[in-house]
């Protein structure tokens, strides 16, 4: 019994220190979210305590997005744009080259709560959406955070149906879990739907929030360590009215000689040939999983009970327009999107007037010029200031 007694009184202490040392972490956070929020880093977008200090934080919009978020060379970037608040309001990016609808949703349902009420913005690439190519495991791959995951699977913010329908998912990319046979595990009896592999699920609980937790507390302390280590003195706020007009003119237009080639670009198909071209074009449109990701992405938004913008950069119309895609076939996308959009409610702005702007898009068509970064700041700047946004 002694011994018992001195061991029960030890996990006491150590009990007594972790839980300390998390509220001390999270403290400092908190304390220096004006500093972290416009940073964009690997810790902030595979962890959760920076996200959740943004999340819990009333003059920060978080935004989710892939490789368009990392263009080093666009200072109009929404993060960089809104650094030092100049209309009331700090942007929080989160996100990396491959980054998809399946890992936003894991980070979005792993915040859960604090996300609650909350104004969230989601920058969707077509290319998520226009293609059935296995491309996108890579991108999973590369972008998948155990911490994300865990969180979500053994939190209580989600519904089982909806966890049952991102296991499924999560599944196909299983060399994300090789290292996590746990999680694994316990995603097949999410995924399997039978009601004994659920009461397997619900055993396994305690032990999935006991892991959560760990990782959690990790990555508290992480946090903490590179605050102390890379994190710079925040800028001063500087309020400032934008002349989004003058920005966005100042940021480049398009070129009447630019018009000129898609005119002509879009005119030199022939007949079978443009239409075969479209019947392809559609008909990977429509087999691409990533309509199956984006919708539980909209579920998941939508069970968090979050206030979210998508903001969908445009088709690069020009670039199709010259491999003979039409323009009637790429307003499929546009339709098919609003539609998915609109079944939730949530605001939507798809750029589609930019389509065949060859002065919004670069780099491979699929990141955003200073021009199109304007746009988007605009439509964040709106949005977060309850008018309606602008395209």
């Amino acid at each position: 019994m002694p011994h018992l007694f001195a061991g029960l009184i030890a996990s006491g202490l150590v009990a007594a220190v972790l839980l300390g040392a998390e509220v001390a972490a999270v403290h400092l956070e908190h304390a220096t979210v004006r500093a972290s929020a416009p940073e964009l880093f690997s810790l902030k977008t595979q962890g959760l305590a920076f996200q959740r200090a943004a999340a819990r934080t009333p003059y920060v919009l978080p935004l989710y997005g892939s490789s368009e978020l990392t263009a080093v060379r666009v200072p109009e970037r929404a993060h960089i744009f809104f650094r030092t608040a100049p209309t009331g309001f700090q942007v929080s990016p989160v996100g990396a080259g491959g980054s998809n609808s399946l890992i936003i949703l894991q980070k979005i349902g792993a915040l859960g709560s604090d996300l609650r009420g909350k104004k969230v913005a989601i920058s969707l690439s077509p290319g998520w959406l226009l293609s059935g190519s296995p491309g996108w495991l890579q991108g999973y791959n590369g972008n998948f955070s155990l911490m994300a995951a865990s969180e979500m699977v053994f939190g209580t913010a989600l519904d089982f149906d909806l966890k049952r329908d991102i296991a499924s998912r999560m599944l196909t990319c299983p060399s994300t879990l090789q290292n996590s046979p746990f999680l694994e595990f316990a995603l097949k009896r999410l995924a399997s739907g039978r009601w004994l592999d659920r009461v397997v699920f619900c055993v396994l609980w305690p032990v999935g929030k006991a892991e959560t937790t760990i990782l959690e507390l990790q990555d508290h302390f992480a946090a903490s360590n590179y605050i102390r280590h890379k994190i710079k003195p925040a800028a001063p706020f500087h309020p400032e009215i934008p002349d989004w007009s003058k920005l966005i003119a100042s940021a480049g237009g398009t070129k009447a000689a630019d018009t000129d080639k898609i005119a002509k670009a879009s005119s030199s198909g022939e007949g079978k040939a443009v239409d075969r071209r479209d019947a392809s074009f559609r008909n990977d449109m429509n087999a691409s999983p990533g309509w199956i990701d984006l919708e539980l992405l909209l579920r998941t938004l939508a069970r968090v009970h979050a206030s979210p913008l998508l903001l969908s950069m445009p088709i690069a119309g020009d670039l199709y327009d010259r491999n003979g895609v039409s323009h009637s076939a790429r307003e499929d996308y546009y339709i098919k999107l609003r539609a998915l959009v609109q079944r939730y409610h949530f605001r939507l702005v798809e750029f589609e007037g930019h389509d065949e702007d060859p002065a919004f898009l670069y780099l491979h068509k699929s990141h955003l010029t200073a021009k199109g970064w304007i746009y988007y700041d605009r439509a964040l700047d709106d949005f977060f200031h309850g008018r309606a946004p602008r395209s």
